[in-house]
């Protein structure tokens, strides 16, 4: 029997993708780079291997699905894709369609769906969200590309897509690279909710000297309140985890080096490029190039005078609210970029549809996102989340906390870079008077880069003092 769709990649992704495809009814096909996976992948495959086969072949594995093709690559982002366009466009026909399923710079994206527009063949850049286990059994996809492409992956992906209050997790955002810029910000909102909750962790762990199951059961139980979550609930679960080989908390065990694949970075690049803020991200990402640097904080550790001076240890409910109005303002900076990025690329993203998309199966998934997604159907003053009357009410409520928390962050020498960013842009948004009147004087000054006056149109020129 021809098959629905195929994969080429067995890696964890793939291999977690393609058994969900078959559990779902559909006929897979399956290759890999390295023909020897491909029989063990389907010896592990056990009941559902009636519908997959696999073919070594790369000719043999494009004749087994049927016209128009629908192939699916979870390869590595980058040249392998590209050489494996290349391999594989000579064997297509009119209407296939490719579609790269890793964490792919959007830029290329873009680039391959304009060398493949008029061959015949369509390009697809889906974002995947939800890890090993999501692919497995629901992920959360953010698919660009053209209406012809989505018209032939749509049944299978909506098959296979988590389930929120039974809709689908997927939908097709846009043209080219829609579906992997919006997997981009997506990731670097991640890194933002991460860092924000380590920061919280330390705060809790190195002034408030509570153990790492203390520490688990407070977000075990803010898990099950406002900031339910994926990655509180991971938090949790991780801080109550012991090691099996010394008795100690997992995370105590754990070197404090955090990695990270770029998506983080891209993100902000694409932010700069567009001229928005995403200070959260940008504390985040540097947090973990500093994490890296952990000679140089050993020795600074003995070095340097933090200066810390005595302060109260804010209340639970404090870092409750504080990790609330960061996850607020982290998420509705990820939203501004989104939207820039919709304007410059004339993509017409649905913001409210995208944080529908990630109600569930992926890593940011939140009781925070089904409200995002109404106040995107609402009326949004200036476009703005931060301005929409429910978020304007929570950050009322929550951001006091979040002053105590930053305060006494600083007074103690505890680092909050991401929780810290999430106030000051908060904050700036809330001057209607700021301070960039005194730059575009420097500006000039040195430089006659002229500014705007408030009482004349145009552009002009300071008379100013000589030094």
């Amino acid at each position: 029997m021809a098959a629905d769709i195929g994969v080429y990649g067995l890696g964890t992704m793939g291999s977690a993708l393609a058994l969900n495809l078959a559990d779902k009814g559909f006929q897979v096909a399956v290759t890999n780079r390295e023909a020897d996976w491909i029989d063990g992948f389907m010896q592990d495959a056990g009941d559902l291997t009636p519908k997959l086969s696999g073919h070594a072949d790369l000719a043999e594995f494009v004749n087994a699905i049927k016209a128009p093709r629908t192939i699916l690559f979870m390869i590595p982002s980058g040249k392998p894709m590209d050489m494996m366009i290349e391999a594989i466009s000579p064997l297509l026909s009119d209407g296939d369609t490719i579609i790269d399923g890793g964490n792919a710079d959007f830029n290329e994206t873009r680039r391959r769906s304009a060398a493949m527009k008029g061959t015949g063949l369509h390009y697809v850049g889906m974002g995947v969200s939800g890890g090993a286990d999501g692919a497995r059994f629901g992920p959360s996809m953010m698919v660009g590309g053209t209406q012809h492409s989505w018209a032939q992956l749509k049944p299978m992906a909506e098959a296979i897509a988590a389930k929120f209050e039974g809709a689908p997790c997927v939908d097709h955002l846009g043209p080219d690279g829609a579906g992997h810029f919006v997997k981009t910000v997506h990731n670097g909102i991640e890194y933002a909710d991460m860092q924000m909750i380590a920061e919280i962790y330390g705060l809790m762990r190195d002034q408030g000297g509570q153990d790492a199951g203390a520490i688990g059961d407070v977000f075990e139980g803010w898990s099950k309140g406002v900031l339910g979550s994926y990655l509180i609930e991971i938090s949790a679960a991780a801080l109550k985890s012991v090691d099996d080989k010394t008795g100690k908390p997992m995370v105590d065990v754990i070197l404090d080096k955090a990695g990270q694949k770029g998506t983080g970075r891209w993100t902000l690049v694409e932010a700069l490029k567009l001229g928005q803020s995403a200070n959260t991200i940008e504390a985040a990402v540097g947090a973990r190039g500093w994490s890296s640097e952990k000679d140089t904080r050993m020795a600074a550790d003995q070095l340097l005078d933090r200066s810390a001076q005595t302060t109260d240890m804010p209340s639970v409910d404090d870092m409750e609210n504080a990790m609330l109005a960061g996850r607020i303002l982290g998420h509705a900076q990820g939203f501004r970029i989104l939207s820039s990025a919709s304007d410059e690329f004339e993509w017409s993203l649905d913001m409210a549809r995208i944080a529908e998309i990630w109600r569930a199966g992926c890593i940011i998934r939140s009781a925070l996102l089904d409200d995002f997604a109404a106040a995107f159907r609402a009326e949004l003053p200036h476009g703005h989340l931060i301005l929409a009357p429910d978020m304007r009410a929570r950050l009322a409520t929550a951001l006091p906390g979040l002053r105590r928390v930053v305060a006494a962050g600083v007074l103690l020498g505890q680092p909050m870079p991401a929780l810290a960013a999430a106030l000051a842009w908060h904050d700036t948004m809330a001057l209607g008077r700021g301070t960039a009147n005194m730059i575009q004087a420097q500006r000039d000054f040195f430089g006659a880069h002229g500014f705007e006056r408030l009482d004349e149109d145009g552009k002009h020129h300071g008379t100013w003092n000589d030094v």
